[in-house]
């Protein structure tokens, strides 16, 4: 009902939209968990570990019987974020080249985004070299470890990239993170999308020049997917096997 939901461009709907403050339910502010008594309050307005929750109607969206709940759970958010953030926010050509910052579970669903978009270089960035093998398996084809560098990570991406990459996808909530991301892509067609949440005070700093020389920040919201419209849809992606979870 509200602007953002009949929007082709936004899945910020008013009700539903995220507030970390928050951790009761809408209808009535009370808390749907207790223990001894006393109220247990909801995380992040969704109490994803709970093993039986009661939901806003909003909130609840109609997936294939046959999926695997155990499976498609982490659809829900994490991957959903990851996946969107690359497919519907930057959107990489064919053939280009994109940096993933941060290969937990979110970057690695960005980087099988842009595997799936047809990327021909994805570059994982990050500081645990443990990850890179796994990140293998969601498309990643090379790997940045900022401590093996004595210059800013945001300068070897250009210089292995001849200027910059296509696309980056920020994945750490970490604000220096953000900036390299930003700062790593290429002028004049460059998209930088922003999915980490950072520190409620962190501040987001870059010389105006990156902005004039056409390069794109972006920021999403669990990757623009509208849950109970796009979400079907994603769960039939993992059940055709066309996306590793």
């Amino acid at each position: 009902e509200c602007p953002h939901c009949k929007s082709a461009e936004s899945n910020m709907c008013d009700l539903l939209r995220i507030n970390t403050d928050r951790g009761v339910m809408i209808g009535d502010g009370k808390s749907r968990f207790s223990i001894n008594g006393k109220p247990i309050y909801h995380f992040v307005g969704t109490s994803t570990f709970s093993e039986y929750t009661v939901m806003h109607i909003g909130c609840v969206a109609k997936i294939n019987p046959e999926a695997p709940l155990d499976k498609v759970c982490v659809l829900s958010c994490g991957i959903s974020t990851g996946l969107g953030a690359t497919i519907n926010v930057a959107k990489p050509p064919k053939g280009s080249t994109v940096a993933i910052f941060g290969l937990g579970a979110v970057g690695l669903a960005a980087a099988e985004g842009a595997r799936i978009a047809g990327a021909s270089r994805i570059i994982g960035v990050d500081l645990n070299p443990n990850r890179f093998e796994e990140a293998r398996k969601f498309g990643c084809t090379e790997f940045v470890n900022p401590k093996d560098h004595d210059k800013p990570v945001q300068q070897v991406l250009a210089e292995m990239t001849n200027g910059g990459v296509d696309r980056s996808v920020e994945c750490t909530g970490n604000i220096n993170a953000m900036i390299q991301a930003f700062e790593c892509v290429h002028d004049g067609w460059g998209v930088a999308v922003l999915v980490g949440v950072p520190h409620k005070d962190a501040e987001f700093k870059t010389h105006p020049m990156n902005f004039l020389n056409e390069r794109t920040l972006k920021g999403t919201f669990f990757g623009n997917y509208k849950p109970r419209t796009d979400l079907p849809n994603v769960v039939e992606l993992y059940m055709k096997k066309e996306l590793e979870v």
